[in-house]
């Protein structure tokens, strides 16, 4: 038991916290030690397996974030952007490796996950899967070998609870995008378009968002130029994708140094 990772997991009763839950209780690499959610939610001090319907697990829910992370080796956030960045200075403060799941986030808040580097493991990735991280590399070294007479498309679907747009991964591989052609996102994407737009821009890069029912996740990058297009497409139809990938991530941090890091680092991409 003392060989296998400590995880603490936020947001325990969001669909993704609990799927992290179940993975965790039924690895041998990793433990269950403690869950997170707001003060006044119903699962606070209640088992976490007995609040998900099941069996008790021995781990309570608490909203004493710093308690739970002082016995942790790892803590795995899917939260929102103001939580993600109170927990990991919390996790920073515990030396644990915090890896972040979490989309929206501003530049204020890697900024402050940037603080929180200098002292933890911080690893962050607008997509925890392996197949959607091979398609950000292909993605960038395919607008590396194309110019800008290659117009790029990037058009992401979700279900209809997803509360940012372009998703997490959109701009993941919308950076990806940009890092090939050797420009700056912020100044070439182009997002919402609606009304008379006029003609596109030469060398912009343009997002898409769809919302609907229960969609996991689809993500398409678009390479099209006269007479001919490249479609490089993810779908993902689990989110288990996600959980396993963090769990990856939060085994992987162990004995690395205190830095940033992504999703390329642990798959060694």
């Amino acid at each position: 038991m003392g060989n296998r990772t400590g995880i603490v997991v936020t947001g325990a009763s969001g669909r993704m916290g609990q799927m992290l839950v179940r993975m965790i209780a039924a690895s041998d690499k990793a433990r269950l030690v403690g869950c997170i959610e707001r003060t006044g939610h119903g699962w606070i001090g209640r088992d976490v397996g007995e609040a998900m319907g099941g069996a008790p697990v021995g781990v309570l829910v608490t909203d004493d974030p710093l308690e739970a992370f002082a016995r942790a080796q790892a803590v795995v956030d899917f939260t929102a952007p103001a939580a993600t960045v109170e927990f990991a200075a919390l996790a920073a403060q515990a030396r644990a490796v915090h890896v972040v799941g979490t989309t929206g986030l501003e530049a204020e808040h890697h900024r402050k996950l940037d603080l929180a580097a200098h002292h933890a493991v911080v690893i962050q990735a607008g997509n925890m899967s392996l197949g959607v991280n091979l398609l950000t590399r292909i993605t960038q070294k395919v607008a590396q070998a194309l110019d800008a007479d290659w117009d790029i498309e990037i058009v992401e679907a979700h279900h209809r609870m997803k509360v940012d747009a372009p998703s997490g991964t959109a701009l993941m591989l919308g950076q990806a995008a940009a890092d090939g052609r050797g420009v700056a996102l912020d100044q070439a994407s182009v997002s919402g378009r609606d009304g008379i737009t006029g003609a596109r821009e030469r060398g912009t890069i343009g997002f898409s968002a769809i919302r609907g029912g229960d969609i996991v996740g689809e993500h398409d990058v678009i390479f099209a130029t006269e007479g001919e297009r490249i479609v490089l497409r993810h779908l993902a139809t689990d989110r288990s994708i996600f959980a396993r990938g963090a769990l990856r991530a939060a085994i992987w941090g162990q004995g690395q140094k205190p830095g940033r890091y992504d999703m390329m680092d642990v798959l060694g991409l």
